[in-house]
């Protein structure tokens, strides 16, 4: 098969080409911000014609929603099942915290994409609708998480989906934070930043 302009591409299924542009957004958006990114740009990295993209997608909204979801699911899935596994809730505590923040280009990628989101968001509330359940991996299993420390007694009676979204919201600004480049702000102070509000949150009184 080739694509417009020349390009030999391989006869991909429906799903599998939507796979590759999803793949290709994902990178476009982590080098060059989602301000910068245009359909164009993702038909060129995933090597297709601009007609296969918007064949797949209406636009970048549904793109970049499509990105999220694939990034919330890829990088949380593994942290979740390791946090589910573990018997100690402050231990899998600490297991779902620590892989948040770090000083690779993975983190970093991870990190601008999700600024970008919530900045496309806050413009259109509407894209969010359809992926809410979707994205939210991470806080539904801190929620779980502590559920499970009250009733074995480590952490204090709280509400666990009260206590999982302010540390989810505290995360998500020192990952806006450290996406824009905040001086000062290391991956280290952001772990003990979160660990502190743990521990303020959770702690057992003396």
């Amino acid at each position: 098969m080739t694509e417009p302009g020349g390009t030999a591409t391989r006869r991909l299924s429906p799903s599998a080409r939507r796979e590759q542009v999803v793949a290709s957004a994902r990178a476009v958006i982590a080098e060059r911000g989602l301000s910068r990114t245009s359909l164009r740009d993702i038909a060129a990295r995933a090597g297709v014609s601009l007609g296969t993209v918007t064949y797949h997608f209406t636009g970048i909204d549904e793109i970049l929603s499509a990105v999220v979801v694939r990034e919330s699911e890829r990088f949380y899935g593994g942290i979740v099942r390791a946090v589910d596994a573990e018997e100690d809730p402050r231990r899998a505590l600490s297991l779902l915290i620590d892989p948040l923040f770090g000083d690779s280009t993975e983190l970093e990628d991870h990190w601008r994409i999700w600024s970008d989101y919530w900045a496309a968001v806050a413009r259109r509330p509407e894209i969010a609708d359809a992926y809410a359940d979707r994205i939210r991996h991470w806080e539904d299993c801190c929620a779980r998480t502590i559920r499970r420390g009250i009733d074995a007694g480590a952490f204090r009676p709280v509400d666990p989906e009260e206590a999982a979204l302010k540390l989810a919201a505290y995360a998500d600004g020192l990952g806006a934070q450290r996406a824009q480049g905040v001086a000062g702000l290391t991956a280290a102070d952001a772990r003990s930043w979160l660990a502190e509000l743990v521990d303020l949150l959770l702690t057992p009184p003396a």
